[in-house]
This record gives C-alpha cells, sequence and structure tokens, in this order.
C-alpha cells in the first residue's frame, strides 16, 4: 500500500509531504501509548543525530556533486525566503541529513467503513491531526492491520519530509533529494510558513496559509530569476484532479447519512469509487491528452481514509490569495493580518475567510 507513486507528482507528494508527526516529547499526551512514543522519540533523536551544516556539505569535495549543486541551489531559496518573504531567518533547511531510506515517517489515516471523519490524535502544541506517523514501515503496517481488523478504512502515506514547527532545526533529508530545484525550495518555503505562524486545531487555516506562502513565495522566486510563471496546464490538471476528489468525497457524504443497510451502503460506496474512476478516465483522456500522471494513485483500492489529506491544503487559498492584495503584496502586512485572522474563534474565523472569497472581499473584525 506504501510506495513512491503518492510522492513522485507534484500534486499529490504535497498532500502527504506536509503532514508531520508531533514530536514535542517532553509534553506527550499521557493517554497514548510509551512504546508509540518511544519510537517517536528515537526516530526523532536519529535525525537529528544525523544533520550536518549544508555548507559543509558543499564544500565537501568527497561528496557526490550533483548533492553539493542541488543543495547549493537550495540555500538560495533559503536566502530568498527569508530576505524577501520575511519567513524566519534560523538553521531550519541550513542542515542536511542522510536518512538511509526513501521516506522520513509513514503516517497511518483510518476512518469508519462509511464515514470521512477521520480518527484524531490529539498532542499539545500541534494540536489535534488525523494520522500517527511512524518512523518504521513495518510498524505503520503493523498499526494499520489491526485497525482493519477493527473494520477501519485505512490508508498508509509515505512522507519525504515534515515540519516541527520550529521546535527542532529541520533539515533537508536525503529523501527529498530526487526532487527538483524549484520542488525544494516549494518546500522550504512552505515550512517556514509553519514557522511563521500557525493555530491549533485548524489544519485547513494552517495548510492553506502556507500553500498560498508557497505558491506566491514561487512564483516571486521565479521572477526574481528571470523566469516565466510555471506552466498553467500542470497546475489546471492538479486543480481538476483535487475537485473529482472533492466531488467524490461530497457524493460519500451525502451517502452515509442515508437509511440503507450495512450491504447496500457498501455497494452504494464501491459504486462511487467506480464512478470516480471513470470521471477520471473520461477528464484524463478527453482533456489532458491522455496524460497518465495519476493512474497508479487512481487504480489503487480505494478507500475513504485515502481521500482525508484533499482539500485541506487548498481550502483558503484563495482568501488568503485575496488577503495578500488586500495588504498591497506587503508580506510583513499580510502576516499581520493572518495573524489577526488566526486570533479569533474558529466560527469567526472561517465566516472571515468566507467574506475574503466572496466577490468584494472584506477583512472580518
Amino acid at each position: 500500500m506504501v510506495g513512491r507513486w503518492c510522492l513522485r507528482h507534484g500534486l499529490l507528494d504535497r498532500h502527504f509531504r506536509f503532514l508531520f508527526p508531533v514530536l514535542v516529547l517532553w509534553l506527550l499526551n499521557g493517554c497514548s501509548s510509551v512504546g508509540y512514543y518511544g519510537q517517536l522519540a528515537s526516530g526523532q533523536w536519529q535525525l537529528l543525530r544525523a544533520r550536518e551544516p549544508v555548507a559543509q556539505v558543499i564544500a565537501d569535495p568527497s561528496r557526490p556533486q550533483v548533492l553539493r549543486d542541488h543543495l547549493a541551489q537550495s540555500q538560495k531559496a533559503r536566502i530568498f525566503a527569508s530576505q524577501h518573504l520575511h519567513l524566519p531567518d534560523n538553521r531550519s533547511y541550513r542542515l542536511y541529513a542522510d536518512i538511509g531510506r526513501p521516506f522520513v515517517v509513514w503516517n497511518v489515516f483510518a476512518t469508519s467503513e462509511f464515514s470521512l471523519s477521520p480518527q484524531t490524535h490529539c498532542f499539545p502544541i500541534a494540536g489535534c491531526v488525523a494520522y500517527r506517523g511512524y518512523y518504521s514501515q513495518g510498524a505503520a503496517r503493523g498499526e494499520a492491520a489491526l485497525l482493519q481488523q477493527q473494520g477501519m478504512d485505512v490508508s498508509i502515506g509515505g512522507v519525504e519530509a515534515y515540519s516541527t514547527l520550529g521546535w527542532f532545526n529541520d533539515p533537508i533529508m536525503s529523501s527529498m533529494m530526487s526532487w527538483g530545484d524549484e520542488r525544494l525550495a516549494t518546500l522550504i518555503f512552505h515550512e517556514l510558513a509553519h514557522q511563521r505562524f500557525y493555530v491549533k486545531d485548524d489544519t485547513e487555516f494552517n495548510e492553506s496559509f502556507a500553500t498560498f506562502v508557497e505558491q506566491e513565495g514561487t512564483r516571486q522566486w521565479r521572477a526574481a530569476r528571470g523566469l516565466p510563471p510555471a506552466s498553467v496546464s500542470a497546475v489546471k490538471q492538479r486543480d481538476q484532479f483535487i475537485q473529482l476528489i472533492l466531488d467524490t468525497r461530497e457524493r460519500l457524504e451525502r451517502l452515509y447519512v442515508q437509511p440503507l443497510s450495512a450491504d447496500n451502503m457498501r455497494f452504494a460506496k464501491a459504486a462511487e469509487f467506480e464512478r470516480f474512476r471513470s470521471d477520471y478516465r473520461q477528464m484524463r483522456d478527453a482533456q489532458w491528452s491522455g496524460d497518465k500522471r495519476y493512474d497508479t494513485w487512481v487504480n489503487a483500492p480505494m478507500n475513504n481514509a485515502r481521500l482525508l489529506p484533499f482539500g485541506l491544503y487548498d481550502r483558503w487559498v484563495p482568501a488568503f490569495a485575496a488577503l495578500f492584495r488586500q495588504s498591497g503584496g506587503d508580506w510583513l502586512k499580510f502576516y499581520t493580518a493572518v495573524e489577526k485572522l488566526g486570533g479569533l474563534p474558529g466560527d469567526e474565523r472561517k465566516q472571515a475567510l468566507s467574506r475574503l472569497e466572496g466577490p468584494d472581499p472584506v477583512v472580518g473584525t
């Protein structure tokens, strides 16, 4: 179930790579197992020990030239992040760690058979999240098997990178070295945005904010280097694919409140997933000239848990784009406005974001 399928392409990787395990280990929630936190502590400690300054790696002639060149480009983006995007100027992403495996953690997502509500896990500082992270693929599979025995829908996502929200100086990891220079830059912008501002228990707000910073930051980064805007067609395909998934989720949510027997519900659920695949193939062939970049993900076994991450990263991006325009494109004014929104109670925050998405957006008070 776990593989490189979810992380090879520009869409699917970003719906897993930024889902981070909580690692503030001295503030553990006593209701969770000692064994689970033990593997978190061990895994994070090993990662911290593996770090070394990027400048040291670049200067070492015994290291692969491809690695040195890639890291050198990453540091240009890192400087741009702090000097032009006004993101935190610390040691995060100025360090490198060779972790010796394709993913740093594996996240386990679970829902009930007839629900799209995730099984959540709550932690101090970071709040509640819709997964559990494991540094061992075997441990993640073991957890998934136990949940499946309980009748849950389960999905495992390999994660190439995560953020500790500034609690540690996060390194660039060897699991990220297959990425292109620009994709690595987008990660740096996104993760430093989390360090700049984070609201406990509001994943949609946090990820949409960081995604906007990533997108606008990348646009400005390309412009600063005299490059044209990114391909419009690739962005359009990504957005259309996400919308297909969101439409499927909406239909499933309507289905799961119907007074059907379990057998009939299972039949209707399977039909919705087949409809999703059919709609995807029609879009792929009619509008994308047969581009099969998402085929592997679509054709894999489908369940509720696999749909969970989609939408979280995009829900409020238009609202943050409107807020950035209202701020005159001034990053510092924008961050001040974001902090104001983040300080509102949850319901008021969503109302303010909804108003920003309107035809004549205004900032909520």
